[in-house]
């Protein structure tokens, strides 16, 4: 469904409302605005929700969003009371606003809340979703539903939009993720590559941007780091995380069996995976990131007994793997833990063959060398694919390039 024209207004600016609920939502959004201040030279003014980066581009957070990162279902119930008067707040503030278009960024669960009451309240408010959600992994009846309040998606990975044309889902577009902007930041240049092979080997471990995430996966990953100290004998270690995990990750790396270098800030994670011999990662998004790095990984996940026998257990039967890297190349190139297989021997055993010179170190690095060619590395860049069609479906003249 396509919003009715609005009325035409006497003003050249774009009014743009942004609704990011987590830390990666918000640096999609920081990219989209930047792009889209270029794309009208200025003539934009953005008003929503958003985290620090956004608010470095001029967002004033209508709430901080640090209280709505939620992993799974099963953390739902004690905080519902909340989420349902915030998504109220926000779709009010966005009728009452009137923008051109509202952009819903990532964190489904929530920001689709929000767009379903403002679609309703006012229709002729353009509706722009920024990352689809994973129809083709759970849940593929939301693509059609999706119709009704979202006018066009932005699809990160190459293989969405078909996805949606086939499920009957809104006009879906690949932009591109934004990594790929990241590159130069994220590989080595000749000394970095050399540090990675040089002794002794720096292992990245990445345990995820959220409480529950840390809840479920530190313990085991810190087991783990014990093991594979223990059979190399010398071993630096990165823990890369976020701001607001730094304390229980600092308390519970103080009793590992060796000194561990905590990074949070986006220069000093991105000079980590420059270095990195090998990871220990989370799956999810930073599996890619490791990939486009170079950077060979196995990577672990685990979640309640009670969401995986509601939904993991139906979208592990259902897939070839979970890991986004895995899925884009077409192979399971990365050796993936999962469940009842999240184990520190496991883990071990896994990532330690990715210290030297093996096959399964060369496989890796080989599939890595792939992912330019089907991500479309070198095209536009994603935030500037993501704002010309945010200015479209706004009903705005798209500058030409």
């Amino acid at each position: 469904m396509t919003a009715p024209a609005r009325p035409t207004r006497p003003s050249e600016i774009v009014d743009v409302f942004l609704v990011a609920a987590e830390e990666s939502g918000d640096r999609l959004g920081a990219a989209l605005m930047r792009a889209l201040r270029e794309r009208t030279a200025g003539q934009v003014r953005f008003v929503g929700v958003g985290g620090r980066e956004m608010a470095a581009e001029g967002v004033a957070s209508l709430y901080p969003i640090e209280d709505l990162p939620i992993i799974g279902f099963s953390a739902i119930p004690l905080r519902i009371p909340k989420i349902l008067r915030l998504m109220r707040f926000t779709a009010k503030a966005v009728v009452a606003k009137r923008p051109h278009v509202l952009v819903i960024i990532d964190s489904p669960g929530f920001t689709r809340g929000i767009a379903r009451r403002v679609r309703t309240a006012d229709p002729t408010i353009a509706i722009v979703e920024y990352v689809s959600p994973s129809v083709w992994a759970w849940r593929p009846g939301r693509a059609r539903v999706m119709r009704a309040y979202i006018d066009h998606i932005l699809a990160l990975l190459p293989f969405e939009p078909a996805v949606h044309q086939r499920l009957g889902g809104p006009p879906c577009t690949y932009v591109g993720h934004p990594l790929v902007e990241q590159l130069r930041n994220l590989r080595p240049n000749f000394e970095e590559a050399r540090r990675r092979l040089a002794m002794p080997p720096t292992l990245l471990v990445l345990p995820g941007s959220r409480t529950g995430e840390i809840a479920r996966l530190l313990g085991v990953f810190s087991d783990t780091v014990a093991l594979v100290q223990d059979r190399l004998g010398s071993l630096e270690v990165v823990v890369a995380t976020v701001p607001h995990l730094v304390d229980p990750i600092r308390a519970a790396i103080a009793r590992w069996p060796l000194r561990a270098r905590i990074v949070v800030e986006t220069a000093e994670k991105q000079a980590a995976f420059r270095i990195a011999t090998a990871a220990l990662a989370k799956s999810g998004t930073v599996t890619l990131e490791l990939a486009l790095a170079g950077v060979p990984m196995i990577a672990a996940y685990k979640v309640s007994a009670i969401e995986y026998l509601a939904v993991g257990r139906g979208i592990l039967k259902r897939l070839p793997s979970i890991i986004l890297t895995n899925l884009l190349l077409g192979e399971n190139v990365v050796p993936e833990l999962l469940q009842h297989n999240c184990t520190a021997e496991k883990l071990a055993a896994a990532l330690l063959p990715l210290f030297n010179d093996t096959p399964e170190r060369r496989r890796q690095i080989e599939a890595f060398s792939r992912l330019d060619t089907i991500m479309e590395v070198g095209s536009s860049a994603p935030a500037v694919r993501a704002a010309d069609i945010v200015l479209a479906t706004a009903g705005r003249a798209v500058p030409s390039r």
